[in-house]
């Protein structure tokens, strides 16, 4: 059985017939994510304004919403991937230069290291995955599933409350028990990297459609995009303790 935390990735993600339109492959995949990656990047550049951030809020507003818009759309309609995945890349790119902007005004250098550890972990992860140092048990997928399902509710929980003018203490601190809750949801974030190339991997071996190349890059692109924002969450706790 496949399992993933990802929303984008979830059991009955390959359940659907090939139409003689070619099959999925890792090569392909990874061709895909890297031209989602760069669409990213470029988007990124819209809005990258740490000299004057502020011009970027309200791009972070539309990036994010419609970034959200089109990722449901891409979940629940797999076959328009092709072309749902480049504009959520886009999107996600729009609201990414805007929050950069925003941490590298207030700790100038913050997004360098951000970015480089996103994708050093993603290297690291890789390297161990395809070294078999690191296998995607059952086990091992359940524990992130519901870790994962955890921060989700968590979040949802705390979005609740902030309406309310309730706020959760030291969570989003840089005292202690803050850093240390980011810290762990960087490790989490980090272990659906795993669960994700276990399962394009095996969807892969399943002879997907073609299309599912461009699904599963997306699946991928949405786990580093969280990576990277708890990476910078945690790294401006660090930061501001200075």
């Amino acid at each position: 059985m496949m399992r993933t935390a990802n929303p984008a990735l979830n059991a009955k993600t390959f359940d659907v017939a090939n139409e003689g339109a070619g099959v999925m492959t890792i090569q392909g995949t990874v061709s895909r994510a890297a031209m989602l990656l760069a669409l990213l990047f470029a988007a990124t550049l819209l809005t990258w304004k740490p000299a004057a951030p502020q011009d970027s809020t309200g791009w972070i507003m539309i990036g994010g919403i419609a970034g959200f818009v089109v990722a449901l759309i891409t979940i629940f309609n797999k076959k328009a991937s092709p072309i749902t995945a480049p504009i959520y890349a886009v999107c996600q790119g729009v609201m990414l230069g805007g929050i950069s902007s925003l941490f590298e005004k207030q700790f100038p250098g913050i997004v360098m290291q951000a970015v480089l550890l996103t994708f050093g972990t993603l290297g690291a992860l890789l390297l161990a995955y395809t070294s078999r140092l690191i296998k995607a048990t059952e086990n091992f997928k359940l524990g992130v599933v519901a870790a994962t399902g955890g921060i989700a509710l968590f979040y949802l929980v705390s979005m609740i409350l902030g309406f309310f003018g309730v706020q959760i203490p030291m969570i989003y601190g840089s005292g202690p028990v803050g850093i240390i809750f980011s810290a762990v949801i960087v490790v989490v974030a980090a272990l659906n990297l795993v669960l994700d190339f276990d399962f394009i991997e095996q969807g892969a071996e399943q002879g997907a459609p073609k299309y599912m190349e461009w699904y599963a890059a997306f699946g991928l692109i949405v786990t580093l995009v969280w990576l990277y924002l708890e990476i910078l969450r945690l790294l401006s706790k660090l930061q501001s303790r200075r």
